[in-house]
């Protein structure tokens, strides 16, 4: 046994100086060292220290090597190997796995009698291994530092042991100075180091304990060396709640402690580093009082309260460490090391406030990076919308998702509660943009998407003529249209919409309705020019000027328009769309919350908009400068989407009244996440196409994968609530559905239905078949409460009420669930659920036209679908922009080893 090396100790202790601690002279040998962590660290602790690694172990990898920018490091199999092959060694690092630690180091003491440290880097061993581990190092004279730390480094030596102490360049971090550092946390130590720079202090050794619960080289010990360390003048600690170990200590020299966790003590178990759990007398607060007593001060330090003694000063945010060591140096007589570098004002390389007015003190202005970011940074700034990077989505999004609780999905952050609530166009902008759209931006979509619905004389008409005359449902007809609207359809248009960003890309624009930006400095070449231009072609297009007319008629304003109309000549149609999508894209463009590829595409997405409300409405309806008697003047110049949809839906215009229970209906529809059949459908089209070559991918064929994936299932089955409803208002004598006068005793003929549904429930039980579901009665997730609710027809009834506004149907809906509750039908009162909210709204809208015998039961179905329809080609759109700009080639393929074959 070795005898003890200082008698100021109760036990071991091998270094007697921080100068001991990390020197040149050390050489190191490193268990596991082509594990992952370690081949990530070690080459660049190896070169900083001038190339201290003798050898590393990895069982079975004898032979390899590991490469450093200073010469490769030999592996063997184990430690006497490396022996035997005449290297030397005084210093253990040790990667291990946890269960591996104990042996591992065993095998260090056991075979290498020169052993004087061992740094163990691994987290979580166990207290008994820990235990063991002490043991055997007290008794072969070995200090242990660790574990759970990231090693050691003197600034003075340039030498690093184990760990990643000062980062990927520790010669930028390690300063030489007069500061030595002991820190329960890896990565504050070196953040301390770098921000005691900033008030001029450098440091001597740097000391990362780990925080497992068990300590080896703790804070006592620290103290010792400190003491006898000539080069430190100060120290600065970081501790943690939990253990006794900086209890009652006498460091000798200025002390900074800095003591975090106070929350930690609210906590019932360990968080972060396994040893920071809050036990009893050792808690942060306890840890604060040890430091004051000992420094002789009654408080903590802050900057408005810089409370310091010779002793040392106690603070709670490593931010004023180095102003409090600067205070209690000032008081011991002593200047820092060196001038300040920096500062730890906040300094931000780049700036985005969302286009939001912040106060002075949070608008911080940029400063210019230091050598080479600078320059990437520049070249980022250039950068027009943001930057995506890809992964592989199936299954998932980063448009869409569904809370699990309340089965609410939200698009881009917007729910379709919060989205049954905005105005049509807000709902089909939101996908492309991102942001709800405002008054000017919806008048221009109206514009757009009103010039592209007629289309007499077209052959998507045909076609959905065609497939309608076939006998197909909506959905079908709908895919037979936007079939035909391939890349060359659109290809002008995307080609006016990519040069018009590309001329302001680095303009200074900020708003597309800024129509007073001065746009002169720009130069547009002859090819630019006539890109813009209608040809002769296209001289018996009435929509250009229709639709020039609009904008001016509805007051809506665009730079964009304005600056193609500054080219001289008549425009195209596809420059107008061009114009006006960029226009509602680029305030999210330039504030990067869309893509560029987003903002070159979304008059795809308006022209196929347009085209799928259009092939809605029958052939015979579509006349030269009139859609269903509806003037294209007027339909340009006044309509809104809702109005066109509903124009489609029933081939009239809609009342005020009648117009806001479809806005609602369409919002609730958007979306049902990414695993909704509709949405894989969009999204397996990308993926097949191949979203890694974005040009490739064609977007009406998307839309048409997310048509072909709905049906009388998914879409066509909102028919199923409006025929129960039917068939209990048949001989009703109802007239107005939204009149809560209506004089009909729903209490009554919601009982009357209950006891004639427990009489065939009981039936049907007798007889071993099942009893047809209730359409819009109970779900899945909202049951097992005496009385249980939908959350989203909670929203859409408080907000009816709010309004003042009835509905006889929804009405009928809840004197339903307690009639069958009552009658003892169902264990409890089932909730109404949305789709029921829907079947309630879409037949009230109806019922008028329906009773007058303008409208069939099959036209009611076609236009429950087509409903459906309308809602989820804005939340497809989504879908397939953001698949688009985040998905990789087939990546909704779903791996041969989770398919099976049926018999």
């Amino acid at each position: 046994m070795q005898t003890q090396a200082t008698t100021a100790s109760p036990y071991y202790l091998g270094i007697h100086s921080l100068a001991d601690l990390a020197t040149r002279g050390d050489r190191v040998c490193v268990l596991n060292i082509l594990g992952g962590e370690s081949r990530q660290v070690t080459p660049t602790s190896h070169a900083f220290s001038g190339g201290n690694v003798v050898f590393g172990t990895s069982p079975g990898r004898s032979g390899q090597s590991l490469k450093t920018p200073v010469g490769n490091i030999p592996v063997f199999n184990n430690v006497r190997e490396g022996l035997d092959a005449g290297h030397s060694f005084n210093t253990g690092v040790v990667y291990l796995p946890p269960s591996g630690v104990r042996d591992g180091v065993a095998e260090l003491i056991r075979v290498n009698p020169d052993l004087k440290k061992v740094v163990i880097i691994t987290e979580k061993i166990s207290v008994h291994d820990a235990r063991e581990i002490r043991a055997m190092a007290q008794q072969r004279g070995v200090d242990i530092i660790g574990g759970n730390c990231l090693g050691v480094a003197d600034s003075w030596s340039r030498t690093r042991i184990g760990g990643a102490l000062g980062g990927d360049h520790p010669d930028e971090a390690l300063v030489q100075g007069t500061v030595a550092i002991f820190s329960n946390s890896g990565g504050f130590t070196s953040t301390i180091a770098q921000y005691l720079s900033t008030e001029g202090w450098g440091t001597t050794t740097l000391v990362s304990s780990g925080k497992d619960v068990y300590i080896h080289y703790a804070a006592r010990d620290f103290a010792h060396a400190f003491r006898n360390d000539g080069r430190s003048r100060a120290a600065v600690l970081y501790a943690e709640p939990g253990g006794y170990y900086e209890h009652d200590i006498d460091f000798g020299k200025p002390v900074v402690a800095c003591v975090v966790g106070r929350w930690k003590s609210k906590l019932t178990r360990a968080v972060g580093h396994a040893g920071a759990m809050a036990g009893s007398g050792d808690r942060a607060e306890d840890k604060e009082r040890w430091f004051m007593d000992a420094f002789g001060v009654d408080g903590l330090y802050t900057p408005e309260n810089p409370i310091v003694s010779r002793k040392g000063a106690v603070v709670s945010n490593i931010a004023h460490i180095p102003v409090a060591l600067t205070a209690v140096m000032k008081l011991n007589g002593a200047k820092p090391d060196f001038a300040p570098r920096g500062s730890l004002a906040l300094k931000p390389w780049m700036a985005n406030d969302q286009g939001i007015t912040l106060p002075d003190a949070l608008a911080l202005k940029p400063v210019t990076a230091p050598a080479p970011y600078a320059e990437q940074i520049a070249d980022i700034g250039a950068q027009v919308g943001a930057v995506i990077a890809r992964q592989n989505m199936k299954d998932r999004s980063g448009a869409s998702v569904m809370d699990s609780k309340t089965q609410v999905t939200s698009v881009h952050g917007r729910s379709v509660l919060e989205l049954a609530l905005e105005p049509l166009q807000a709902n089909f902008s939101l996908p492309l943009v991102h942001e709800v759209a405002g008054p000017n931006e919806r008048a221009l979509l109206d514009i757009a998407v009103a010039a592209e619905v007629n289309l007499v004389g077209d052959p998507i008409l045909v076609a959905a003529d065609a497939a309608r005359d076939g006998g197909n449902s909506p959905n079908t007809v709908m895919a037979a249209a936007v079939a035909i609207v391939g890349p060359r359809r659109v290809q002008r248009t995307l080609a006016c919409s990519r040069a018009l960003i590309e001329l302001f890309a680095g303009s200074g624009l900020k708003d597309g309705n800024d129509e007073g930006f001065d746009f002169s400095q720009l130069k547009v070449d002859a090819a630019v020019r006539e890109l813009f231009m209608a040809g002769p072609e296209e001289a018996d297009d009435p929509r250009p000027e229709a639709m020039l007319q609009a904008v001016q008629q509805r007051g809506a304003k665009s730079v964009f328009l304005r600056f193609v109309q500054s080219l001289g000549g008549r425009p195209s149609r596809d420059a107008l769309l061009a114009a006006i999508a960029t226009t509602i894209a680029w305030g999210p463009l330039v504030r990067k919350r869309i893509s560029r590829l987003t903002a070159e595409t979304l008059p795809w997405y308006l022209r196929l908009y347009g085209v799928m409300v259009g092939a809605s409405i029958p052939g015979e309806q579509h006349q030269a400068g009139s859609l269903c008697g509806i003037s294209r003047e007027e339909r340009f110049g006044k309509w809104t989407m809702a109005d066109l949809c509903f124009l489609a839906i029933t081939g009239k215009k809609p009342t005020e009244d009648e117009s806001r229970p479809l806005q609602m209906l369409i919002g609730l529809l958007v979306s049902n996440g990414p695993g909704s059949i509709s949405a894989q459908g969009a999204k397996g089209a990308v993926a097949a196409d191949g979203p890694q070559t974005p040009g490739r991918v064609q977007i009406n064929k998307a839309m048409a994968g997310f048509l072909t994936h709905t049906g009388y299932s998914h879409g066509g089955n909102g028919f199923e609530g409006m025929a129960f409803l039917l068939k209990q208002f048949k001989d009703s004598g109802l007239t107005d559905p939204t009149d809560a006068s209506h004089g009909i005793d729903l209490k009554a003929m919601a009982a009357a239905f209950a006891k004639s549904y427990k009489t065939d429930k009981r039936a049907a039980k007798e007889l071993g078949t099942e009893t047809p579901a209730l359409p819009g009665v109970h779900h899945p997730v909202f049951k097992g409460k005496p009385v249980n609710h939908d959350p989203r027809e909670r929203f859409i009834a408080s907000y009816m009420a709010k309004r003042g506004d009835y509905n006889i149907f929804h009405a009928y809906y809840l004197e339903l669930v307690q009639a069958l509750h009552a009658t003892g039908a169902t264990p409890y009162v089932f909730c109404v659920n949305v789709d029921a909210v829907i079947a309630a709204l879409l037949l009230a809208l109806l019922w008028k036209d329906y009773k007058a015998g303008a409208l069939t039961e099959r036209d009611l179905e076609a236009a429950a679908f087509t409903v459906f329809l309308y809602g989820r080609m804005i939340g497809a759109a989504a879908e397939i922009d953001d698949h688009l700009n985040r998905g990789r080639n087939m990546d909704t393929r779903t791996p041969e080893a989770s398919c099976s074959f049926v018999m």
